[in-house]
């Protein structure tokens, strides 16, 4: 499906997104639903949302969802997710990091999925601590990327993928935050500085179409940078594949890493 790409980071990803983003693992859910209490009367706010792959699973545990994302077409296609799923207590906000405080209400907890470090991280967290309910908690998960290699497969993706690319091709924005401070480093200097870490670690199974369908929902515009080359890179990448694996089935190892804070 050939979508028009807008300005922003995922501009013209949303499609592609919704339908080939992996979930996260039920363990990890039903620790964090037992864990934060979302049995009772509860406001979350999923800062990053996409398109609803935290903010979806988590919604009929508390009173009100609110999922905040740039892009106008990651809030559509979560909206439509919404109402197949029959929520109602869910409101989509077309917003980023830098437009917090955006809502005058206080949330009792804010979660952040694989987006935090495409934020500026210290701003984030100063405008936080103005919104969060004063025993509030702060969630933070982010687990491995298809494309970046640790199985044979994965590597053979990175390779074709290079090699469709356009010679002068800039690799596309790197995230905000910088690498010489950890998530749980920023979180210690920050009003949040109670930081409980936990790891989760599976198999996660793909098939060639998810596959493909990830590469085309990432910040790199690789349908744009493809243009008529696109049914070449598709046959290439399914005959190489198929030679690695004739069953067209692939395992990933994944770990997520999940930083839970508090105030102290």
């Amino acid at each position: 499906m050939k979508v028009p790409r807008g300005e922003g980071l995922f501009a013209g990803t949303a499609w592609h997104y919704a339908r080939y983003r992996p979930g996260y693992p039920q363990a990890f859910l039903d620790d964090l639903i037992h864990h934060l209490h979302l049995t009772g009367p509860s406001r979350l706010l999923d800062l990053g949302c996409g398109t609803g792959q935290l903010t979806l699973p988590l919604a009929p545990h508390v009173t009100e969802a609110v999922g905040m994302d740039p892009e106008p077409e990651m809030l559509s296609e979560a909206a439509r997710q919404a109402n197949n799923l029959g929520l109602t207590n869910v409101v989509w906000v077309k917003g980023n990091s830098a437009d917090l405080p955006a809502d005058p209400a206080h949330f009792t907890h804010v979660t952040m999925g694989r987006s935090f470090h495409w934020m500026h991280r210290d701003q984030v967290l100063t405008a936080l601590d103005e919104m969060v309910d004063p025993a509030g908690t702060l969630i933070i998960a982010n687990d491995s990327c298809l494309v970046c290699p640790s199985t044979p497969w994965q590597q053979a993706i990175e390779d074709i993928q290079r090699r469709f690319l356009p010679p002068d091709h800039q690799h596309g924005p790197a995230p905000t935050a910088t690498p010489d401070r950890t998530h749980e480093q920023v979180l210690a200097d920050s009003p949040f500085p109670r930081v409980n870490r936990r790891l989760y670690e599976f198999q996660r199974p793909w098939t060639l179409e998810q596959a493909l369908g990830y590469l085309y929902s990432t910040s790199l515009p690789l349908l744009e940078l493809l243009g008529d080359r696109r049914p070449a890179f598709e046959a290439t990448l399914t005959d190489t594949l198929l030679t690695i694996e004739p069953t067209g089935h692939f395992t990933e190892p994944v770990t997520l890493e999940v930083l839970t804070a508090t105030r102290t």
